[in-house]
């Protein structure tokens, strides 16, 4: 995310400043450019920044203009909260953040830019800008503070870059199970329902098809099937230690297939 930078025109409030930069630093510090900054003091910014941002703004640029500010990019994207007239070709966020991946991913610059906070970018800031992009919200709502424009566009730009971080990768959610895991599961788990009592020995199979397709819908991942395979041995410990009977098996109400 280095060579995507977010450049900051003429923003009224270090504070907001600050906020940005630990917006960035959730997604890859990109680097801050400041265009003409109102007020811009290290000290008011820092507290916001928190300790993740403040080696951005120990790093940010300040520029004279925006053309100095967008020079080396070849793509340069421009946020509005205005539509309509020659507006028309907006992107979302979404949508803009997938050109800038491509262009990171070609190991071009890109930049972002954000307007003041009170009126946003003027045409004049607009004519250097080769996209314009726009967050939808609803309508007796639709004012964003600065570092949530920043977070919403360098999210979407950092979750569409090849290899970004997904659930998976951390563990949240595991690989769906295989075929043949699956046929290792309903096969467990119709012994084990069997064992127990629930399932009709003479017709298993019949009785055991609404929890086949419970398990269809359920999209089963190979934490799921670990735990639920987990259940089944403390079942079998408990039938192997007690008198179940499988053939006195009568199936729960409505266990059966539908007609």
């Amino acid at each position: 995310m280095h060579r995507l930078r977010l450049v900051l025109v003429r923003t009224r409030f270090p504070e907001n400043i600050g906020t940005a930069a630990r917006a960035s630093a959730n997604f890859g510090h990109s680097p801050l450019y400041l265009v003409r900054p109102e007020r811009w003091t290290r000290e008011k910014a820092l507290p916001l920044a928190t300790s993740q941002g403040a080696p951005l703004l120990d790093t940010l640029t300040v520029c004279d203009d925006l053309a100095e500010a967008v020079a080396p990019c070849s793509l340069v994207v421009g946020t509005t909260a205005r539509t309509g007239g020659w507006r028309r070709q907006l992107s979302t966020p979404r949508q803009a953040a997938a050109e800038v991946a491509a262009r990171l991913a070609a190991g071009e610059q890109v930049a972002l830019v954000f307007g003041p906070e009170d009126r946003g970018l003027s045409n004049a800031d607009l004519e250097h800008c080769g996209r314009l992009a726009t967050i939808p919200t609803a309508p007796d709502a639709s004012s964003l503070n600065l570092a949530q424009a920043v977070l919403l566009l360098v999210y979407e730009c950092r979750l569409a870059l090849p290899g970004a971080p997904r659930l998976d990768d951390h563990g949240a959610l595991s690989r769906r199970v295989t075929r043949e895991e699956r046929d290792l599961l309903d096969a467990t788990l119709k012994r084990s329902l069997m064992d127990i009592g629930f399932l009709r020995p003479d017709n298993p199979d019949y009785f055991f098809l609404p929890l086949a397709r419970f398990l269809d819908r359920a999209d089963v991942r190979r934490h799921e099937m670990d735990l639920l395979m987990g259940i089944c041995r403390r079942m079998a410990r408990r039938a192997a230690s007690s008198s179940v009977d499988p053939a006195s098996a009568r199936p729960a109400a409505g266990a059966g297939p539908e007609n």
